[in-house]
């Protein structure tokens, strides 16, 4: 008589998404997915009553439409209602924007992001 050992059922590992995982989604949303992120940095962040994270992002929106959806960006960010599970934006706002025209429409746009933790 001969058993058959089979190895236990896995599910297979999906990595846990981050706060930067999603709020990075949500800004490429916004952008109306005309824009990449090129750079994404996080850094701790607390007071005496708060505890977050703070988000800095650049954004290149590359092509005249991109561009058009770049300038949107732009001016719906500061006022964006975002939705992030257990996180409120306390700030939102473009520190820097660099906008081309030749040889190809480009906007590059570095956005701030002060995200804390939703007790």
């Amino acid at each position: 008589m001969s058993v058959e050992c089979k190895p236990p059922r896995t599910k297979p590992v999906r990595p846990r998404r981050s706060s930067g995982d999603r709020l990075r989604d949500v800004l490429i949303a916004l952008g109306e997915h005309q824009g990449q992120v090129l750079t994404h940095t996080e850094k701790a962040w607390a007071s005496i009553t708060f505890a977050g994270t703070r988000h800095s992002l650049s954004i290149l929106f590359a092509g005249e439409d991109a561009v058009e959806a770049g300038e949107r960006f732009i001016a719906a960010l500061p006022d964006h209602e975002f939705m992030l599970a257990g996180q409120l934006v306390a700030d939102a706002g473009v520190s820097e924007v660099d906008h081309r025209i030749m040889p190809d429409p480009r906007l590059v746009v570095q956005c701030e992001l002060l995200l804390l933790e939703d007790a």
